[in-house]
């Protein structure tokens, strides 16, 4: 055959493959979540996500401590209250389990991390949805502005970057103005900007006891729109946010190669509970293995466009050499 194309010699030895990598995964490209709960030395493994665990402020330091040592530098948090009501008030006590984890972190670590909040009302609310709900109905403007409060209670006590996760519209103008006022202009927000209605949430629902009344499909995404993702994108980016989301990853890497071919700021994706507890699953089963695995699915959402993701693997990527730090 005399071909000039050849594609396999750059494929020949692990060398030339290595060095003709197009995509990376390494530490610096991971956010990784944390579930923090009221109380002293709890660290309780969440069923329905194996390796995950509750843990109360006092254990979140050491597991953040050992995070670090494998090279995971960026964490989200996540509050699991003990009192829930109809607005979620215990989102702004400052006495609150994240607010309270987020100055240990602070004092522990100081610049060497990069803390991170949800700002959502779905685990602080008796009803379980992300706003105000009224007659059966979530309201969008009073929900917003009590997410406002929750991002500056974030921020006051240490927050580098707040993460509005529940879809009201026009909540990164106010928080970008509430946190300014307050005199937290550096804080950054990264906004969970094309979150879809997904199937993937239900372990995490599980994890932060906040299954809502009903469903969530008047404010997050249809999973049938993909256009929609890119205008909801843009309007958070008029809006003041310096980052943005794609939630979930594997089943809408379009929509993260659509954002990415839109917007110049960093695109994050979010490797969510249901994607990572059958990849679990799979693997306790011996249908599939876990290394290869998590390593494909990692790079698949890096390939498609994301700068950092979000994922409950990078502990077991890291320490498991199946990513490097």
């Amino acid at each position: 055959m005399n071909l000039l194309d050849r594609p396999r010699r750059l494929r020949a030895n692990p060398v030339l493959r290595e060095m003709c990598a197009e995509t990376d995964v390494c530490a610096d490209h991971l956010i990784t979540p944390h579930f923090v709960v009221p109380g002293k030395g709890i660290r309780e493994e969440i069923p329905s996500m194996p390796g995950i665990h509750h843990v109360s402020t006092d254990q979140l330091i050491p597991e953040i401590e050992a995070d670090l040592e494998l090279g995971l530098r960026s964490h989200l948090l996540f509050g699991v209250p003990e009192h829930k009501d109809e607005h979620g008030d215990s989102a702004l006590d400052d006495k609150g389990v994240v607010q309270q984890s987020l100055r240990a972190m602070k004092k522990s670590f100081g610049s060497d991390i990069i803390a991170v909040t949800d700002v959502c009302l779905c685990a602080y609310t008796s009803h379980g949805h992300c706003g105000f709900l009224e007659d059966g109905v979530v309201v969008n403007d009073p929900s917003v502005k009590q997410l406002a409060r929750m991002a500056l209670s974030h921020a006051q006590a240490g927050a580098d970057i707040v993460s509005p996760s529940d879809m009201m519209d026009g909540r990164v103008g106010a928080i970008r103005e509430k946190l300014d006022a307050g005199g937290f202009v550096n804080t950054s927000i990264l906004a969970y900007s094309a979150k879809y209605a997904s199937a993937y949430y239900g372990p995490f629902r599980d994890a932060c006891d906040s299954a809502p009344q009903g469903d969530r499909k008047t404010y997050q995404m249809d999973p049938r729109n993909g256009r929609e993702a890119v205008l909801e994108v843009l309007l958070d980016l008029q809006e003041g946010a310096d980052m943005v989301m794609v939630k979930p990853a594997l089943a809408y890497l379009d929509i993260v190669r659509r954002v990415r071919a839109e917007v110049l700021c960093p695109v994050v994706c979010y490797n969510v509970s249901g994607e990572y507890s059958l990849v679990k699953a799979a693997a306790k089963a011996g249908l599939v293995d876990e290394a290869a695995i998590v390593r494909e699915n990692l790079m698949s959402m890096r390939r498609a466009g994301s700068d950092l993701i979000i994922t409950y693997h990078g502990r077991d990527a890291l320490s498991q050499g199946w990513v490097r730090r």
